[in-house]
């Protein structure tokens, strides 16, 4: 049952449950995590009132080639002390632990039925506008909340976009919430948030050539890149993370 009143999230509109804790899902390679991650987490996390913000890292990203991908327990580590002192963040090894590679379809199953708040899945403008190629996509959204991260665009305040040509027939666009609503009830937002030009590529680059990661990576993650000599020509020294 919903709130009769909006919740105003930095002038986003979004209906609260009653009595449900708010979380978010945000995977990811994260290979490694940098702040454009950390910062478009907190911002989706004040805007829609979350009260927790799970980062779930992958272990076999099924759209990326696994060949240049730090091993998967190195990329935890990182994120764990990426997230530490941010008392809403939290990190679920559950994707590492699953055989195989990670898809999406699973890891929302898999919290719809260990969390009895609403769940809001982030991820990307990017991924979002490939979401076609995902694993069973068409059932993706009758799972929970979708939360699109977008870069700052021309686009009127509560304009609608187009979305993607496979996903159109499922939803209706509501310009009171400023969202669309899929057939299942659950929402989809696209939310603008502070654009950090940051990749991930780039910081691997920078780090193989010797160059300056400052204030592109926390400051933790950077001291563990340099300790363990991650993303460096030649052999990972000191093995795995404790």
């Amino acid at each position: 049952m919903f709130f009769s009143s909006l919740l105003e999230g930095r002038g986003f509109k979004i209906k609260t449950e009653t009595g449900k804790k708010r979380v978010g899902l945000f995977g990811g390679t994260f290979n490694p995590i940098h702040l454009g991650h950390l910062r478009g987490a907190e911002e989706i996390r004040e805007s829609f009132g979350l009260e927790e913000v799970i980062f779930t890292p992958a272990a076999i990203p099924p759209h990326k080639e696994a060949e240049g991908i730090m091993d998967p327990l190195h990329r935890l580590e990182m994120v764990q002390r990426a997230t530490l002192k941010n008392p809403w963040f939290s990190v679920s090894d559950i994707e590492l632990k699953r055989p195989g590679k990670s898809y999406s379809i699973d890891t929302l199953r898999y919290f719809k039925e260990i969390h009895q708040g609403s769940l809001f899945f982030i991820l990307g403008g990017d991924a979002f506008f490939e979401i076609e190629t995902w694993r069973e996509y068409e059932t993706l959204f009758s799972l929970c909340h979708f939360i699109v991260m977008t870069r700052p665009s021309s686009q009127k305040k509560g304009e609608a976009i187009e979305l993607p040509e496979g996903l159109a027939p499922f939803f209706g666009y509501d310009p009171v919430i400023e969202g669309w609503i899929h057939v299942s009830g659950n929402h989809l937002y696209l939310k603008e948030i502070t654009f950090l030009d940051i990749s991930s590529t780039q910081v691997r680059e920078l780090i193989e050539k010797g160059g300056s990661v400052r204030y592109l990576i926390p400051t933790e993650v950077e001291a563990y890149i340099e300790e363990k000599g991650l993303y460096r020509r030649g052999p990972v020294s000191g093995g795995s993370p404790p």
